[in-house]
């Protein structure tokens, strides 16, 4: 049986971390992509061997399209192919509309929109000539009521693109045995935010406590497996039911 391999950008911490440690507990050969911490990406790859799983770490900033493709025609020559993409990768900050500068506004959607779509075109041929794929994109759990955001109004906005563009790549790419599916959280103690910065969002989210990574792992875990065949286009909500 060959390897399952899968490509996750921002895999060297946080959730693409924990996405990462549990395929490797499959057996999956992983790359992960990271762009800033060099040590985290070796901590990372180190435990997805330590738990059976080949790991490969390739530093790339998936922003820029040839890096994009490059980044896709490495993993496939070092390991034949990519059967899971997965976009973890996705940085925000918060900023009122009119103090927002056009820098800021930008990053938003080179670094949360953009890579997704030149990822997508650089995994499509392989896939569709192996008739099989999973591509998972993380949306935002209330992007799909399109409400007024003054303080995350770019970020949001790409939130938005990316459920729109996961149908479309759903739909072009279903008669090739390829599903694409988005994930959209809520508030998820990632280990990312500051201590105590998400305790005053529990009274807000009506199943009463916070997410956790591995109520992320579980969901990707199911789009990628085969009891997910038939699941394409989708968007999960993983919120606890915040964002309704």
């Amino acid at each position: 049986m060959t390897t399952r391999v899968a490509l996750i950008t921002g895999g060297a911490r946080g959730i693409g971390r924990g996405i990462a440690l549990d395929l490797a507990a499959q057996q999956w050969s992983v790359a992960i992509c990271y762009r800033t911490s060099a040590e985290d990406a070796r901590q990372t790859t180190h435990a997805i061997e330590e738990r059976g799983g080949r790991a490969l770490a390739i530093h790339c900033d998936v922003s820029e399209p040839h890096a994009a493709k490059a980044l896709v025609a490495q993993v496939e020559q070092t390991w034949g192919h990519i059967d899971a993409l997965i976009n973890g990768a996705g940085p925000y900050h918060r900023v009122n509309l009119f103090e927002e500068t056009p820098q800021g506004w930008e990053e938003m959607f080179t670094n949360n929109l953009h890579p997704i779509f030149y990822l997508a075109q650089a995994v499509a041929p392989s896939m569709r000539e192996r008739k099989f794929g999973r591509i998972i994109s993380f949306g935002m759990a209330n992007a799909d009521k399109m409400e007024a955001q003054p303080y995350v109004t770019a970020h949001y906005i790409a939130k938005v693109g990316i459920l729109i563009l996961t149908r479309t790549l759903a739909k072009m790419l279903a008669s090739d045995g390829i599903t694409v599916n988005a994930i959209s959280p809520g508030f998820i103690d990632s280990g990312s935010a500051p201590p105590g910065e998400l305790d005053g969002m529990v009274s807000k989210i009506p199943a009463g406590f916070l997410g956790d990574i591995q109520d992320v792992v579980s969901t990707v875990r199911y789009l990628l497996s085969d009891d997910a065949r038939y699941v394409t286009g989708a968007n999960l909500h993983l919120s606890g039911g915040w964002g309704m």
